[in-house]
């Protein structure tokens, strides 16, 4: 009994939180518009502005779950084939964790990126092997330590980028978040290297107190 009021008790922090979220118009808009969490309006927002996603598309999905970055990309780049007037793409999703079914999306749940079969595997579902867009939305497990979380997800960046040598199309486009930290400029010049352009975005419904950006790189260099 001690230990369940102890469980049930939310400290300040916690419950400053839940009433942020509860509060959160991205949340209910969410649940209005049946995506399977807030962050679907990052990728609507960006998308909207930049035309990331255009219908017969191939996209590759890296930190997909649950899959609201996925539900935008089935809409956007027609995987389903509802619009017989433009061409149908094609979207796979990517990550360690679960993923519940979506349709017009295939999906790859509790796969590791930087394990040697991960590659072939995501070949294996892409068409001819390609993507046109990398989106990146991953994060790692949070210590509480804002340098050292910042730099585990640089990594994880990384990572995608150097996939993505592997399976991007030339002129194509990777979409991926950071965190600010020392070695965000490390990934940009990586960036840089490999795209004719790259700019750094932060969508409105990113909360204002987070610390998340994202990169978009466009026209990629590689054969």
């Amino acid at each position: 009994l001690h230990t369940t009021v102890k469980f049930l008790r939310k400290t300040g922090t916690e419950q400053r939180w839940l009433e942020r979220h509860l509060k959160d118009p991205f949340v209910k808009a969410s649940k209005q518009q049946h995506y399977r969490c807030r962050s679907a309006f990052k990728l609507l927002e960006i998308d909207d502005k930049f035309r990331v996603l255009r219908p017969g598309l191939s996209v590759l999905d890296f930190g997909a779950a649950p899959g609201a970055w996925s539900q935008v990309a089935v809409e956007r780049v027609n995987a389903l084939g509802t619009d017989p007037a433009v061409p149908t793409g094609f979207v796979l999703g990517v990550d360690l964790l679960r993923i519940s079914p979506l349709e017009g999306a295939v999906f790859l749940s509790q796969t590791d990126i930087a394990h040697p079969s991960t590659l072939r595997a995501i070949q294996s579902q892409l068409p001819l092997g390609k993507a046109d867009v990398i989106l990146s939305d991953m994060a790692p497990n949070a210590t509480g330590i804002k340098e050292l979380d910042h730099q585990k997800l640089i990594r994880l960046c990384l990572g995608v980028l150097d996939i993505s040598q592997s399976i991007l199309k030339p002129k194509g486009t990777i979409l991926c978040k950071f965190w600010d930290g020392s070695e965000a400029r490390v990934l940009q010049s990586r960036l840089k290297e490999q795209f004719q352009d790259v700019r750094t975005i932060k969508p409105q419904a990113s909360r204002k107190d987070s610390a998340e950006s994202y990169y978009l790189a466009r026209l990629y260099r590689g054969k």
